[in-house]
């Protein structure tokens, strides 16, 4: 949703990393922190973070700058660039942090930005897997799975690597982060991760296959998009021979681009 929002908006993004995030060696003694300078702390309560995005309004201005936080990467967007320069030097002075100048890759997101819009892949994290995998030479497939999904629910010869399954699987929801069109085919194999067969071995391949014919398809926010939200919802109707539970699922314009989805038995 940032994204989508600075390119409408027009925003920059920046990125930070902060140095040191983590202790490397364990710690055999106690140690206390003193809480932030502006923060009451009761006797015997505890902090907890509570969201990862925060806004600092400069009223002045009418300037809004946006700080998306995960662990020890940050974000920084917003229309003055002058604002996040200053919001970037005071973090340094707190947290010693790394200025790694415009946005272009975050946790494995691939961020090419024109002047059309925001295109967000993971093309380096697909090609990893297809190439540990051993398919960098297969065929790629047109559709990501079969129409008839019957012989999945049929008891067929059951894999040795039961893990490998499990962990491709994990990769592959992963992957969904920028590839909508799988969400389907990872949600319904993961039903089987307890006793996968050969059919759900094939199958997991397939995916794979799809995704070789385009390793950089992701989602494109444009800069020419207005800021309504829209959603849009389906069902089948008892689809699973085995409980007979319906899928469902859904998903979320801003303007033109796609910001939430999800498909779930």
């Amino acid at each position: 949703m940032l994204l989508a929002i600075a390119a409408t908006k027009n925003w920059h993004l920046k990125q930070l990393d902060v140095n040191n995030a983590f202790l490397h060696r364990d710690l055999n003694e106690e140690v206390y922190l003193l809480p932030p300078l502006g923060i009451k702390v009761k006797t015997g309560q505890v902090c907890k973070l509570v969201k990862s995005l925060y806004g600092l309004k400069q009223a002045r201005r009418q300037c809004f700058t946006i700080l998306l936080v995960y662990v020890d990467d940050i974000i920084l967007a917003g229309k003055s660039i002058s604002d996040i320069e200053q919001v970037t030097r005071h973090l340094d002075k707190v947290f010693k942090v790394k200025d790694l100048g415009d946005l272009k890759f975050f946790l494995g997101l691939e961020i090419a930005r024109s002047n059309k819009g925001i295109h967000v892949s993971q093309r380096k994290y697909a090609l990893n897997i297809i190439y540990e995998v051993g398919l960098l030479a297969a065929k790629p497939c047109a559709t990501p799975m079969k129409k008839d999904t019957k012989n999945m629910f049929l008891k067929g010869i059951s894999i040795k690597d039961v893990t490998a399954y499990q962990r491709l699987i994990g990769r592959l929801l992963y992957l969904t982060n920028t590839m909508p069109d799988i969400s389907y085919c990872v949600q319904f194999l993961s039903q089987f991760l307890q006793a996968p067969t050969s059919e759900h071995h094939n199958a997991e391949h397939r995916v794979l296959r799809y995704i070789k014919g385009t390793p950089g398809q992701g989602l494109f926010f444009s800069d020419n998009s207005d800021l309504q939200l829209k959603g849009f919802c389906d069902s089948d109707w008892a689809s699973c021979p085995q409980t007979r539970r319906s899928t469902t699922g859904f998903c979320v314009f801003e303007g033109s681009s796609l910001i939430s989805w999800k498909s779930k038995k």
